[in-house]
């Protein structure tokens, strides 16, 4: 069997098409069809690419004579990876819209959490409202606890209702024909929609900042004014991060299924601590945010936490991104 036999058998054995082997090869599909027409031939560097994709050896690529597949490493075989199908990828896809909602509204109720307790503690403090401290520090404490604890019951349901995909990120596997470049058609679609949505939340977090200067500038005599402006300045955070977590995660979504960024095949088979950034960086604000407010009870201060995690996301992803590169 010549070169050109044996690589159509292990393109259609992988399930991919030509375009997905030349992707795979960083050539162009032409380069490929010429391969397996028996046009050209790869060089060396090209020829040893393909082995270790196929997990096979280059005398069996090279040598027309072997006829049988020789692995590398029988564990390392093709055949003995997951493979994905195209519903098992639309089902993860479906999965991912739906958790990227609830992640991203209940990270936005850890942050609505304490509205109630401020404001209620500033009309406390306002004469003209019978109101004491006790009542409205104790309802506040309720209703925050209330919300944080709904929160984290929709973390925790989140995560259940992907457990049956964490394959995706932890292993390599291949995917059946069609299922990449539905993928990358997919991904490529929801570009311009990524880029918005991270620009609109960079901006939200950052005019969360407005109504806060408008209640120290209108602030005369009470302070329930300005914690009303505090609370819209929490609301404007709280909807910038929404943004961001919804946005973040559906990308990453493509990058699982695709093997790229983080999830590179290269990156799982070191064995490198593969992290879900957006989640987790929203994540340790959210633990930031309430342990520093619990502990000093300087919520009218502590809501900046999350400008600045706004901020800083955008950079966090480029530079992450371009450490990936970079490796």
């Amino acid at each position: 069997m010549i070169f050109a036999d044996k690589l159509i058998h292990l393109r259609k054995k992988a399930g991919w098409s030509q375009e997905e082997l030349a992707e795979q090869m960083n050539v162009t599909r032409q380069s490929v069809s010429k391969w397996e027409g028996a046009q050209s031939v790869p060089d060396l560097e090209k020829m040893v690419r393909l082995s270790e994709l196929f997990g096979v050896s280059t005398d069996y690529l090279l040598k027309d004579e072997i006829e049988n597949v020789e692995c590398l490493n029988p564990s390392e075989d093709m055949s003995s990876l997951k493979r994905v199908s195209m519903e098992e990828a639309n089902a993860f896809l479906s999965v991912k819209a739906i958790t990227s909602k609830s992640i991203a509204y209940a990270t936005l109720l850890c942050i609505l959490s304490p509205i109630c307790l401020l404001v209620l503690g500033a009309i406390s403090e306002t004469p003209k409202y019978s109101l004491s401290d006790s009542v409205a520090g104790g309802i506040g404490m309720i209703v925050l606890l209330t919300l944080v604890a709904i929160a984290v019951a929709i973390f925790i349901s989140s995560g259940s209702k992907t457990a049956s995909f964490e394959y995706l990120e932890k292993e390599v596997f291949e995917t059946e024909y069609g299922v990449s470049g539905m993928i990358k058609e997919r991904k490529e679609q929801y570009k311009s929609t990524y880029f918005k949505k991270n620009i609109t939340g960079a901006c939200l977090c950052i005019m969360s900042l407005i109504p806060l200067f408008v209640g120290v500038i209108f602030n005369e005599e009470s302070d329930l004014l300005l914690t009303v402006m505090l609370s819209v300045s929490f609301v404007l955070a709280g909807i910038g991060v929404v943004f961001f977590m919804q946005n973040g995660i559906i990308w990453e979504s493509y990058e699982k299924l695709l093997q790229e960024g983080d999830y590179s095949k290269e990156k799982k088979e070191k064995s490198s601590v593969t992290t879900t950034i957006v989640v987790s960086y929203w994540l340790i604000a959210t633990a930031i945010y309430l342990a520093y407010s619990l502990a000093t009870n300087d919520w009218g201060y502590s809501w900046i936490v999350w400008v600045v995690a706004g901020v800083l996301f955008p950079a966090v992803i480029a530079i992450t991104n371009a450490f990936g590169k970079g490796k």
